[in-house]
């Protein structure tokens, strides 16, 4: 792949967090290759954003003793973090977070409460899989924001893990 070629997303069907390490190791790339060198505004939204989304989803195991309904909130607060911080700024960090939300928008689509199917406005009780998938894709994103932040790029054999909250 050049340096210039043109990111093309996985398709929904890869899951989300196949998503996020897609999305986050071309973020790597572009800072790896000086492509992208965020600005001190960029890096402390990026430290921001971090923080924000360690806040809502925790440790897989801390997560997976919660409720559904409770996990769901979580996720819900992840992207409303992601919609903040999208709303404060422009250029690359902006395209990255936008593209962030749009892999983990199928939270929004999800419920926990049962529901006829007439009323639920077509949303779906997500599996224990979703979530989990879900999770572990926050998870990688706030560890991808926090090398944004640094200026550094993920390497080496475990560039693809989630960091600190796995």
């Amino acid at each position: 792949m050049s340096l210039h070629d043109t990111y093309r997303p996985l398709p929904a069907e890869a899951g989300m967090c196949a998503q996020i390490v897609h999305l986050t190791a071309e973020a790597d790339r572009l800072v790896s290759h000086g492509l992208w060198d965020p600005a001190e505004e960029d890096a402390a939204l990026a430290r921001k954003t971090a923080s924000g989304l360690a806040e809502t989803v925790r440790g897989a195991d801390e997560q997976e003793g919660l409720p559904v309904i409770e996990r769901l909130a979580h996720l819900r607060e992840a992207l409303a973090v992601l919609a903040i911080a999208l709303a404060r700024i422009h250029g690359p960090l902006a395209w990255f977070l936008a593209q962030a939300g749009t892999a983990l928008s199928p939270v929004l689509h999800w419920r926990a409460l049962p529901a006829d199917r007439q009323w639920s406005f077509g949303t779906v009780v997500p599996t224990a899989r979703d979530l989990g998938d879900a999770e572990q894709a926050v998870r990688h994103l706030h560890a991808a924001l926090t090398r944004t932040a640094a200026g550094t790029a993920a390497t080496g054999p475990d560039a693809g893990a989630a960091g600190p909250l796995a």
